[in-house]
């Protein structure tokens, strides 16, 4: 039975044509249609592009890949200090190119695949609401009677002569000196891809610190990496790119390629949603509540789209939230706190929880633990890298509110500690953990 307040949960009805209608064939919207298809619901689902989304697509996989190719460099760099001599390494880009497509063409593949082997109907076409119930998509009208769009986001561009990601992933060559407009994750992480196959990198931002929104400590130990990988740092609010010229405030340099990664925003246009009576907000994203319920009771929407947390894993928990409250009897609402995220810079940085300054402006009395030191994998080559790890403990009941780390294991290990912060770790949890040496998480349990 469904909680209080919970959409009232519906019997698979025989007037629509299928149950659960599905725009949108990335992260979030193949959880939810693979999930209520496995539940016995009839679903069909639609995607205009390549299954996978953002995600798989132009995102976090084909950047994580780029990243894994990229870091050779710094191994490179540290064997000698651990006795290998490799000369005359050099990279190909367009072979890395070649087989980072052949990997997104399989995954896409496997996406599309594992719906229809859970009973879905997989439509390739751009789907439109024509009425509440009912979605066109290459000229057949199907009903509905419930619908949810998961169709993300699109990368913002300044002006022209700006690429984004989307193009970035398939340059032909790597051009000779890039600039990269923004401090987000996406602008990061490509300075430094982009550095460590070889380019001139200069990044711009309008901040003294990128990664808006984290923790400070973890700010500065990012920002301060991009300048000692020899990436060029410029704080700069005021620019204009000419040709392959691009003035930044009252001086100019030479670039290759300009590519601004400033966010991306809702793709809610052309799908027929206001007329549908669906609530947009100002940035054009769905308006949602907790049950990923539109302002039309029967269309959910999830992912980047509603203009709420935009990480891959929110959105397939939200898509598998919606199938489970209405066909699994799991009545579900999503509350978006605690989530873990990373940033793949070099070294990574990693979160999860409540920073140094909201811990102390939402009323904690808050108690910082910080630990810094050269991890041991530097030990032999000598690079000067620092692990930066902080703890935010809420003094009077001991409870973990957040976890920052900087160093090249930290997604890793947020990830697990993520399970210990979400059920209520303590720091005396922590401590009475016997730790595992040497690593570098075994500092997690010896703060003090």
């Amino acid at each position: 039975m469904p909680v209080c307040g919970s959409p009232r949960m519906l019997a698979f009805m025989t007037r629509f044509d299928v149950d659960l209608f599905v725009i949108g064939g990335g992260s979030g919207g193949v959880r939810a249609g693979r999930v209520a298809a496995e539940h016995g619901a009839k679903v069909a689902i639609a995607e205009a592009d390549r299954w996978g989304g953002t995600c798989v697509i132009r995102g976090c996989v084909p950047k994580k890949l780029l990243v894994y190719a990229s870091e050779v460099r710094r191994t490179l760099e540290d064997a000698r200090g651990n006795g290998w001599t490799i000369e005359g390494a050099t990279h190909d880009w367009p072979t890395l190119i070649a087989a980072k497509d052949r990997e997104i063409t399989r995954l896409s593949s496997a996406y599309a695949e594992r719906l229809r082997k859970a009973g879905a109907e997989v439509i390739e076409g751009h789907a439109v609401l024509v009425d509440p119930h009912t979605i066109e998509v290459g000229g057949r009208r199907i009903t509905a009677a419930n619908i949810l769009v998961a169709t993300g986001g699109r990368a913002r561009r300044p002006g022209s002569g700006w690429i984004t990601s989307d193009e970035a992933f398939h340059l032909p060559a790597l051009p000779r000196r890039i600039a990269l407009l923004g401090g987000g994750y996406i602008a990061v992480e490509f300075a430094h891809i982009f550095q460590g196959l070889g380019a001139q990198v200069t990044l711009v931002h309008r901040d003294k610190l990128v990664l808006r929104g984290f923790d400070p400590d973890l700010r500065e130990a990012v920002t301060h990496g991009l300048s000692a990988s020899g990436i060029e740092v410029v704080y700069c609010d005021k620019l204009a790119l000419a040709g392959s010229t691009l003035t930044l405030g009252d001086r100019s340099i030479e670039v290759d390629l300009a590519m601004a990664a400033i966010g991306r925003d809702p793709t809610s246009a052309g799908l027929g949603l206001v007329e549908a009576g669906v609530t947009l907000d100002a940035r054009q994203a769905i308006t949602v509540d907790e049950w990923s319920r539109t302002s039309v009771p029967h269309i959910y929407a999830v992912g980047d789209v509603t203009g709420r947390v935009a990480l891959t894993p929110v959105a397939i928990r939200e898509g598998h939230a919606v199938a489970d409250t209405l066909f699994g009897n799991r009545p579900t609402p999503i509350h978006h706190h605690l989530i873990p995220t990373a940033v793949f810079s070099q070294p990574a940085a990693a979160s999860i929880g409540l920073t140094e300054p909201a811990a102390k402006a939402a009323g904690h009395d808050a108690v910082v633990y910080r630990a810094k030191f050269r991890p041991m994998r530097y030990a032999l080559s000598g690079r000067d890298e620092q692990v930066i790890m902080k703890l935010v403990v809420d003094r009077p009941t001991d409870k973990v509110l957040g976890l920052h780390i900087v160093g090249t294991d930290a997604p890793e290990i947020v990830q697990a500690a993520a399970i210990a912060i979400t059920m209520g770790a303590t720091k005396a949890d922590l401590d009475r953990t016997f730790a595992l040496h040497p690593t570098t998480a075994e500092e997690l349990v010896l703060l003090r």
